[in-house]
């Protein structure tokens, strides 16, 4: 890999943009990145938006690289990989795709074999470079071509290493499905202060901003979530009763059981994928 990759972009949805946006403003340069997509309308608006190269050949978007991400839908990614598989044959760049369920070897043999491959499972706050995203590669891929896929992801949040491939699921069912856990625990708490009679624009500002002001605590402490949460309590205080009350309800249970369910339907999800190509 140069000294200043280029990077390529086969699919320009939302999360390539979110994606080309972060790299930008973490210093890539704009000549080094390429976008292929079959709406040229759409190509050209991004061409506008970051001044980055567009295409709608796939393969040429593909030969420029020394790394492609592959960011089209699972439903489409056999079709993309056997086209482009000729060229990336004879050019060997890293790979990388953000399509989940799709493994690594499936991947690797519609490409045509042997090339390094890196799996990520990023999620949806990274539309505002806030995201979270798990990464898995290949035996082919060096620690060079981790560290590039690393400071892209970074560019849009964190990107973790995972050590075999089917920890991913639990990616999925943490930070991937995650911030839906999250928005269902907003939306409860603006409703419970709706109902104590504050206005649902002022419990729902707040409610954000407690979250957000929790969750930068969190990243910053040195304490664990446990030991942060006993510092808000004070005995017989009113966060002493909430937490309780939660804890009485068999909150830690039901937040198990749901992880649960979205790990068991994430391995699922990959099995019925895989049965349709």
């Amino acid at each position: 890999m140069s000294t200043s990759p280029t990077i390529s972009f086969i699919g320009a949805g939302n999360m390539a943009s979110a994606i080309i946006g972060g790299m930008l403003d973490s210093g890539f340069k704009a000549a080094n990145i390429w976008v292929s997509a079959p709406d040229d309308n759409h190509l050209q608006s991004i061409r506008k938006q970051f001044g980055v190269s567009v295409t709608t050949d796939n393969r040429y978007c593909a030969e420029q690289a020394d790394m492609v991400v592959l960011a089209v839908k699972p439903q489409v990614m056999a079709d993309v990989c056997q086209d482009i598989a000729p060229v990336v044959q004879n050019t060997r760049p890293l790979m990388v795709s953000i399509a989940a369920g799709l493994e690594a070897d499936t991947l690797d043999e519609w490409l045509g074999g042997g090339l390094p491959l890196v799996r990520v499972m990023p999620n949806t706050p990274s539309l505002v470079g806030k995201g979270a995203a798990g990464l898995y590669a290949n035996d082919q891929v060096k620690d060079k071509q981790k560290a590039m896929v690393e400071s892209v992801f970074n560019s849009i949040g964190s990107a973790l290493w995972v050590d075999e491939e089917s920890l991913l699921h639990a990616v999925t069912a943490l930070s991937g499905s995650g911030p839906a856990y999250f928005f269902l625990m907003l939306e409860a708490l603006e409703e419970a202060a709706t109902d104590a009679g504050i206005a649902s624009g002022t419990a729902r500002a707040l409610a954000i901003q407690t979250m957000a002001g929790a969750a930068e605590m969190a990243g910053r402490s040195e304490h664990d979530p446990g030991q942060l949460k006993r510092n808000v309590m004070s005995p017989g205080g009113t966060t002493e009763q909430a937490i309780q009350t939660f804890e009485d309800g068999g909150m830690r249970d039901l937040v198990k059981k749901a992880y649960s369910a979205a790990y068991k339907r994430s391995g699922e999800m990959a099995k019925e994928l895989a049965k349709k190509q």
